[in-house]
């Protein structure tokens, strides 16, 4: 499929998903500004929305700072704590409840994760919506049936430095 200048674009990025793969992958954390470029393509942003958990982590305000410079809208939630200790944050629903709102508005889906609990959103967005929907993740940590029902995969693993900082 062919990019146009005047698509209208919303990026949905899954911090978390992709900043767990690139830290157990690669030892790196992820370039987000550098994939949100890409992930535009020359098109027209309507929406930029970065997912992410706050847990206190002594450098994490100055992360969520950097996202806003590059243009990302901050959507945030605390981490849940169960009893036992375990931890739980995801956006799942989420992303796929604002994906589905702004679709309308949107020519271009971009979906920055690599979970295969978005299938049904994939599908869902271009059979009601009439949306193209691309994907962007690290290959080695995504689903395949995930990536089997994009109209395009970005495979981040295919230049990581490009995506990385070190």
């Amino acid at each position: 499929m062919i990019n146009y200048d005047n698509q209208r674009v919303g990026v949905f990025v899954d911090v978390q998903n992709l900043y767990y793969s690139a830290r157990a992958m690669y030892e790196s954390y992820v370039n987000f500004g550098k994939i949100v470029e890409t992930a535009i393509a020359k098109r027209q942003p309507i929406r930029i929305i970065a997912y992410v958990i706050k847990s206190d982590a002594p450098k994490e305000q100055g992360f969520f700072d950097a996202l806003a410079n590059f243009g990302i809208e901050l959507n945030s939630k605390d981490i849940q704590i169960f009893a036992g200790g375990a931890k739980k944050g995801d956006w799942d629903v989420g992303i796929a409840v604002d994906a589905i709102k702004i679709a309308d508005r949107l020519d271009v889906v971009v979906l920055v994760t690599g979970d295969g609990d978005f299938a049904p959103l994939v599908s869902y967005l271009k059979e009601n919506k009439g949306c193209r929907v691309e994907g962007m993740s690290f290959g080695r940590s995504t689903s395949a049936k995930l990536i089997e029902c994009l109209d395009k995969f970005t495979d981040l693993d295919a230049e990581p430095k490009q995506y990385l900082i070190r």
